[in-house]
């Protein structure tokens, strides 16, 4: 199949997965500085570009995160190294989901990481993903106390602060709605100043 009907067909899915938004110049100025061209990636690992389109359009690896409005397929600059740890990507899916007692959940983990939007993570990994979670919930369970700890919930949004990166208004387009950034991190923060750390002497 020739290149164009690949990267055509690899942008339709893109657009079935994550909607027909526009991406603007700041959009486009984020994503270039958070991600790399999955043509220039495949040249600098020595991979055939093509062949990764058909295993990102088989379910073997991640659609790309975004799709630049030159048309550029922007992924992560680690997009191959999951596979790599796992042996190959035709071990991938059981070593990504083996990262989960449950299957059900595995499975649910990696249908959403072929789906490339994990863009709310620096580093896409199952160690990742699972602490997101942890302390997207945890600071959750420590806004709805009587009493916040104010000290602890601050400990809990810088940890995921450094987990996850800025986001851009494309992502608020696609996701119908605020980011766990803004939800979490920023209102927070906002909401609860941080306490003041001088110590008298």
């Amino acid at each position: 199949m020739p290149e164009t009907d690949l990267k055509q067909q690899l942008a339709e899915r893109f657009r079935e997965v994550n909607g027909d938004h526009p991406m603007t110049a700041a959009d486009d100025a984020y994503v270039t500085a958070q991600f790399v061209v999955l043509e220039e990636l495949c040249a600098a690992r020595g991979r055939d570009t093509d062949a990764v389109r058909r295993l990102m359009l088989d379910g073997s690896l991640p659609l790309p995160g975004y799709l630049r409005s030159d048309g550029a397929e922007m992924v992560p600059a680690d997009l191959f190294a999951l596979a790599d740890e796992a042996g190959g990507v035709g071990l991938l899916e059981a070593w990504f989901t083996a990262h989960w007692a449950d299957p059900v959940t595995g499975k649910a983990e990696w249908n959403a990481y072929l789906s490339g939007q994990y863009v709310c993570l620096h580093s896409v990994t199952p160690a990742a993903i699972r602490r997101k979670d942890r302390l997207t919930a945890a600071i959750g369970a420590a806004l709805d106390e009587p009493d916040v700890d104010a000290v602890r919930l601050h400990a809990l949004v810088d940890e995921l602060d450094a987990l996850e990166p800025a986001f851009t208004a494309y992502d608020r387009l696609r996701f119908g709605g605020p980011t766990s950034r803004d939800t979490r991190v920023d209102a927070v923060r906002a909401r609860f100043p941080r306490p003041d750390r001088r110590v008298c002497g």
